[in-house]
Order: C-alpha cells, then structure tokens, then sequence
C-alpha cells in the first residue's frame, strides 16, 4: 500500500528498472526506480523508519533500496554477496526493519535497514544456489525460510543464525518458488519447483502436509498466498503460461487454470482491490503485469453502496435502541450501518473534509455522537442520529491524528487523541476544550489510545512507534510508572494497538505490534499476563476487546487477513477468521457481533465457536 492505494512494485532485468503501478487504474505510479547500476533479480518491500521502502536484489551482488512514495535511491548499496541475489525479503529482529537476502553464491544474509550495516554471519551450509525465501514469525522466533537449487528447504533462526530442524526434502528438483501462511491455525510453507508439483510443510514439526499439489503441466516458478472466500490458498504461476490457484486445506485446485500470459509465468503476487482478492503475475517473455479476479463468482447487480477507498477504523453505537456499526475510511466518508440487517443506517452518510483516519463512539447529553479524526489534525464530534457536527474541529495537534478515545474524568465525557507528533491530548466534550497540557513522553507517533479505570483513577493507555505502551492519569496529566515494554515492533502496524478490559477484577490492557504478537497487562501493577499470544504471520493492525457469550475475549486482526479471538481469562486461542485482504479495523459490538474492516469492505458476523 502507498498512500492508502494497493499497489504493484515490478522489476525489468533487462531495462535494470523497478516500476510502482496503481492496481486500482493499471496506470503507473511516478517514474520509474533508476539510479543504480546493474539488473534488478529480485523485489520486495518494507518500512524503514515508518516509510514504505522498495528492496531490491541486483545482478552485481548488492541488495538496493529505494524510497517508495518519492522513488529515490536510499543510502548505498548493501554489498557482500559474490554473485547474483535471487531473492530478498524483509523481517523485524530486535525492532529492527531488517532485509533477508539470498544469492547464487548458496549463502543467506542480513541487513539493517535502518543503518546499512549487514547483521549477524552469512548463514551458509547450502548445497546449491539459494533461489526463494520468505521470512516467518514460529513461536515469536523471526525466520528465514530458503529453498535452494539442489531441492531442499531450510529454516534458518534469524535471532541467532542457527539452522531450525533439518533440512526438509521431497522435490526432485530445484526449489525455484516459496510462500507462507497459516492453515488451520499452523505456520506453513508452500513450495514450488520444476518437478511440477507444489508442497506443503508445516514449519513446527518440519514435516510434509498432505499430498503434492499437482496439475501444472511445466514447472511451478513462483508462488504467492492469498484468501479466496476465507480460505487460505496458494496461486502458483508455472512455465506452461498458466496461474493456478489451490486450497491450501485441502489441497484442491479452485476453478480452472488462468490462461492468458504467452510464455512463463516467474512472478506472483497477491492483494485486494476494491474489495476483491486479486493475483498480480509477471510473464518471463512475454513482458506483460497482468491482474487476475481470483473471486470470479463475485455477484454483480447494483453499484456498491460502501466505501471506495480503505477503512481504516471501525465502531459501534446504540441509536434509538439499535445496534450500529460506524466505519471511517480514506474516501472521506464516516458511514454508518445497521448491525441488524447489514444495510447503510437512515443515518447515511457523512462527508468528512479529510480521509477519516480514526472514529470512535460516546453520549452527549444523551445523544449519541460520532468522533473522527483526520489526517489534517482535526477532531470533529457529529451527531449519530443527524449527522451534523457538534461545536467547533478540536485542534492542538501539529499533524495527523491517529487515534482515538472517549471517556470520563470526575463525571465529565472526555476526548483522548494520540497523534503523528508523538502527544495526547485530552478535551472537555461537552465544551470542546482541551483540559491541561498534553501528554507528552512518546518519541514516535501515537498510534492508538484507550481509557480504563486503575485503583479508581480515569487513566488513558497509549501505544506509540517506539514500542512502548504508556499509562496517564488523566486527573493530573501525569504518568503512572515505567512504560510498558515488551513489544519488539512497533505498536499499530507501525505502532502499538490498545485496548483495555476488566477480567476478573483486574483491569488489562491488550496490545498488539508489527511484531506480530498480542500481549495482555495488568495495569494495577504494570506488568505482563502470561505469554505473547501468538498466531498472526504479519503485522497486528487492530485490536478490540469485549463480552461474547458471556466471556471477555480480546480481538486482533492483521495485515495477514487473519482476525484471531482470545479467551481474555485464560489466555487461549477462542477461534479465527480468514479475509481476503489486511485487516485494518476489528470492534466487538454490545451484542457480541464482530465488526471488520478490510480493504475497502466492512464485514458484520457472529464470532466463531471456539
């Protein structure tokens, strides 16, 4: 995503180009990535000090970057491989955005990305060119896993550069394509080579799951995961010209080959577009980018009545006695709908001057309202049932507003909002004034907040890129204690998710990071509930909690499309869902439904049973 838009990053070895395409218009995005010599063998992409960055990997041994939103050149090229780099990925070890590459010359490496400087040894013991790799979080370890010429697949642990388990073995030839994901609740790998098959393996045991995947009448040289109607599948392009997609559960093919490329299909990607889950492939000679509908029984009829651009946030309200979803999007619309019926509310819409960023709920001399913020640093209170707003924008932060809070300090509703500026502010709803001074601590943006009540004292819990979760007593303006610490990534995606609950007595705070872990805290004491709950494969972008069938429960969702339910007592996993597409937005509604935000689309449902 640039900007909000699903975009495409492809590579010409022969014009020694990296190009950025809008998947929305097929049109390209700037110029294209020059400034180096030498081919581009290999892209990927990462965040470098919350920046989307392009990772290449070049014909003369070096890894390259380049800056997405201005496509310039990022510091030197990162050299030390001795022959070509045929593939790179990027992982987060230790908090640093790191990227992974792999060469001819049989030997993986590490980079910081922040500073250029190559991390830890090469890893080495490779009987063949290393010629796919992908990076996997197993049991809060960050990984490596490589398929290499002689046909094996290894997993390597970044954090100490040590092989996982042997070498895992089964393809006839050269492991030429390799992808990740998660299947029934296990990290897996997929791959694919020029013996015509694709396998599966499950990266905890190291052994294979099920049958080979067949039917590619040539080669399979490259491999992508996606979700096709919350199924976990994998979409291989193979030398016949063909893209096929499999069920990952069941090792099925889903409907019939993608024909239309006129010689090999060496690359695969997948994302959603306009709600849809869409494959990105590349032909070897044929020179095209095309962009397939993996959803083709998508029903069709009346134009959409959504949004037209990304939800960012989603949450509930009661109006008159009904239940109601509020979704906030980049569209510039705050829409509202009926958790009844699915339906857009009588409310309607409402046209918000900025892409709604953040969006929560609150009572107003007993009116429900609608709280928003945008990216120009404003925040605006609406009436739910009139969609008018309510006194003047709240100002004070110096650039966008990412987060958002509504509760009560001695009786009086409040407004907490964390933003780019690494500060809190805290106003007075039915005045509209800020009460104090900001919070001031963070040194990276504030990317979520949340209120609870600790030992009888309103508090407010904020999660920041730098990692740290903070506690304010919002009577004083002050911190309660040491920060939070724990997160290895940052909080929110690029930053640290909130939210709090009250368990058993003990008010928590349950937060989730790009490191891709839930944590829970007991914020009576500071300290950490348990384990970091694990199961995500990408970054933890949302996280909610609240009460269904009677028990507490805390919801995460993911860049992964994976929104996974946890049994706030006890810790446990109490069910997941699979969208087709990142998972930006999750809020529990009072009669226990979910609300997701994906892509462009909000979805309402029952939890499913543990």
């Amino acid at each position: 995503m640039v900007d909000g838009r699903s975009v495409a990053v492809t590579f010409s070895s022969e014009d020694r180009t990296v190009r950025v395409w809008d998947l929305a218009s097929g049109r390209p995005i700037g110029e294209p990535l020059t400034g180096y010599d030498g081919e581009v063998c290999a892209v990927a992409t990462g965040v470098v000090d919350g920046r989307p960055v392009v990772v290449g990997g070049c014909g003369d041994g070096a890894v390259r970057l380049w800056d997405l939103p201005t496509g310039r050149p990022v510091g030197h090229p990162l050299a030390g491989h001795t022959e070509v780099v045929t593939a790179v990925a990027t992982a987060v070890l230790d908090g640093r955005p790191l990227a992974v590459s792999g060469s001819r010359d049989g030997t993986v490496r590490m980079w910081d990305l922040a500073t250029g400087q190559h991390v830890g040894k090469p890893l080495t013991g490779h009987n063949g060119p290393v010629q796919a790799l992908a990076t996997e979080v197993i049991d809060s370890r960050p990984v490596a896993v490589v398929g290499n010429g002689d046909g094996t697949v290894r997993v390597w642990n970044l954090a100490t550069g040590r092989p996982v388990g042997e070498p895992l073995t089964g393809h006839v030839d050269g492991v030429w394509a390799l992808a990740t994901t998660v299947v029934d609740g296990r990290p897996v790998a997929v791959t694919g080579s020029p013996d015509k098959t694709v396998r599966r393996w499950d990266l905890m045991t190291g052994r294979p799951v099920g049958e080979p995947l067949t039917g590619a009448a040539e080669g399979v040289y490259a491999l992508a995961r996606g979700s096709v109607q919350d199924r976990p599948v994998a979409v291989g392009g193979s030398q016949d010209g063909t893209v096929r997609v499999w069920d990952l559960a069941t090792g099925r093919p889903l409907g019939e080959p993608l024909t239309g490329h006129t010689d090999g299909v060496w690359a695969v990607a997948t994302t959603v577009v306009d709600g849809r889950p869409v494959a990105v492939t590349g032909g070897n000679e044929d020179g095209e980018v095309r962009v397939w509908d993996l959803s083709p029984g998508r029903p069709g009829g009346e134009p959409p009545t959504g949004h037209t651009d990304g939800v960012w946030a989603v949450a509930t309200a009661v109006v008159d006695g009904r239940p109601v979803a509020i979704s906030g999007s980049r569209d510039g619309t705050v829409r509202v709908w009926d958790l009844a019926t699915g339906r857009p509310a009588a409310e309607g819409v409402i046209a918000h001057s900025h892409p709604a960023v953040s969006v929560t709920t609150a009572v107003l001399d007993g009116r429900p309202v609608i709280v928003t913020s945008s990216w120009e640093g404003e925040v605006r209170v609406w009436d739910l049932s009139t969609g008018r707003p309510v006194g003047e924008p709240l100002v004070g932060h110096t650039g966008p507003v990412w987060s958002l809070a509504t509760g009560a300090v001695e009786g009086t509703p409040v407004i907490a909002a964390g933003g780019w500026d690494g500060t809190v502010w805290v106003w007075d709803l039915p005045t509209g004034r800020p009460i104090g001074e900001p919070l001031t601590g963070h040194y990276g943006l504030v990317s979520s907040v949340a209120t609870a009540v600790v030992e009888g004292r309103a508090v407010a819990v904020t999660g920041s890129w730098d990692t740290t979760v903070r506690i304010w007593d919002l009577t004083t303006g002050r911190p309660i204690g040491e920060p939070l610490t724990g997160h290895y990534g940052l909080v929110k995606a690029m930053g640290v998710m909130v939210a709090t609950a009250v368990v058993e007595g003990r008010p928590l705070a349950v937060t989730g990071s790009w490191d891709t872990t839930v944590r829970m805290w007991d914020l009576s004491t500071g300290g950490p509930i348990g384990e970091p709950l694990t199961g995500h494969t990408d970054e933890v972008r949302a996280v909610a909690t609240g009460v269904v069938d009677g028990r507490p429960i805390a919801v995460s969702g993911s860049q992964d499309g994976m929104v996974h339910l946890w049994d706030l007592p006890s810790g446990r996993p109490a069910g997941q869902l699979v969208f087709p597409g990142p998972v930006r937005a999750v809020e529990v509604s009072p009669d226990g439904r979910l609300v997701v935000g994906f892509g462009w689309e909000v979805a309402v449902l029952a939890p499913p049973r543990p």
